[in-house]
């Protein structure tokens, strides 16, 4: 008999400022300059959206930042802002090599399931028109478009997605 074993996912709370997040938070941003421009990031591009957009409030108490690996390899991450009964959702970015592995819905299930946890009965986010990968993404999970909540400069398509309770008191996303 054959045993195959599968890469397994998992995801571990961190701070923003540890190495790994700072690393995973630095490239998601480099993504986010380059696919915005059409053109490869100039110097200090990257460090000035990072600057405009800082992520040190995805940690207790403002937030939480997940970062995903397959097996042992670092492989994304995604955080959540804490809004009185809501959650946002932001960060959302897998590295290219593990697109398309279940990398993405791993982590949206694991963000929903602390979010549930601390009593949010909503997560909300916002996007770019660009971006119809993650668009994809948060459709195909149940994440339905609203109207705009929010007036950042980038954000062009605004998705949530209720998390409900459960008739026997457990928290449980509504169908």
């Amino acid at each position: 008999m054959t045993t195959t074993l599968r890469p397994a996912w998992a995801t571990a709370l961190t701070r923003p400022d540890h190495p790994d997040a700072t690393q995973l938070l630095r490239e998601y941003m480099t993504e986010m300059v380059v696919r915005y421009h059409r053109r490869p990031a100039r110097p200090g591009e990257v460090d000035a959206a990072l600057a405009e957009m800082p992520s040190d409030d995805l940690a207790y108490p403002n937030g939480l930042l997940l970062l995903a690996h397959r097996d042992a390899d670092l492989a994304g991450c995604a955080g959540l802002r804490w809004h009185p009964d809501w959650a946002e959702l932001t960060r959302v970015f897998l590295r290219p090599a593990y697109r398309g592995a279940g990398g993405g819905a791993e982590l949206l299930a694991a963000v929903e399931q602390r979010a549930r946890a601390v009593g949010a009965d909503r997560i909300r986010l916002d996007t770019r028109s660009d971006l119809v990968e993650a668009r994809a993404l948060y459709a195909r999970h149940g994440y339905a478009e609203i109207p705009a909540y929010s007036h950042g400069p980038y954000a062009e398509h605004w998705f949530e997605k209720r998390l409900g309770v459960g008739v026997d008191g457990r928290r449980q996303i509504n169908a």
